[in-house]
């Protein structure tokens, strides 16, 4: 699964890297947790940098709640699951990031890792959004972030993974427009090994209330 990231990378570096449009950058974030918002990129159009919250809430929700719930999507089911099916197809979206915790079981402890690619470059999950109405009438844009199996790295720490895209994957993946599922289903697997690092960090990040550098040092 994927329920803490980061992205603390500079406004240019984003631009450079994603070739996005965008006046201004995030602030810097070590510990970005679920129903937070959270640097999107949509298959809409331009590739501009927008906010959502971070929990998917299907048009046809009775109330957000079940956003909390739907921070993840499976990619083994994403193609079949109403809430999804239909987002795989037309709302896909990048999430922005540049690492992720994990959490791995040591006898009666969790020990939490923080993974990255090697060279701590920005990188994007592969994501789904929708747009909900709030019976208030605002518009609520989210999104969830979709996972795969484990590859060697991450198996001794957990059996689940975010979908990481490689260039190639992503440049498809945030192609404006209905895609088939056959197109897309092969982008979702998991991340070669060899590009990844994970390592030790402080129990500090346990608490999303917690932030700042300190939390990726290695413990």
């Amino acid at each position: 699964m994927c329920g803490r990231y980061t992205l603390k990378v500079s406004l240019p570096e984003l631009v450079k890297t994603f070739g996005l449009h965008a006046s201004e950058a995030p602030a810097p974030r070590f510990n970005i947790a679920p129903t937070q918002d959270v640097a999107v990129v949509t298959s809409s159009g331009e590739r501009t940098l927008e906010t959502f919250r971070w929990g998917l809430i299907p048009f046809w929700a009775k109330d957000r709640s079940i956003g909390s719930r739907m921070i993840n999507a499976r990619a083994e089911t994403v193609g079949a699951k109403p809430a999804f099916k239909r987002l795989l197809q037309s709302r896909r979206c990048w999430v922005l990031a540049d690492g992720f915790y994990e959490w791995k079981r040591e006898g009666a402890r969790k020990q939490p890792m923080h993974i990255r690619l090697r060279g701590a470059r920005p990188f994007v999950f592969a994501g789904l959004w929708d747009e909900w109405r709030a019976p208030e009438g605002q518009r609520v844009r989210t999104c969830t972030i979709i996972t795969t199996q484990a590859n060697p790295l991450l198996a001794s720490i957990h059996d689940r993974m975010p979908v990481i895209l490689p260039e190639y994957a992503a440049e498809t993946w945030l192609t404006p427009g209905l895609l088939p599922a056959e197109e897309l289903m092969p982008l979702l697997v998991p991340y070669p090994p060899e590009q990844m690092e994970a390592f030790p960090i402080s129990p500090r990040v346990n608490s999303p209330h917690n932030e700042g550098e300190d939390l990726i040092n290695p413990a």
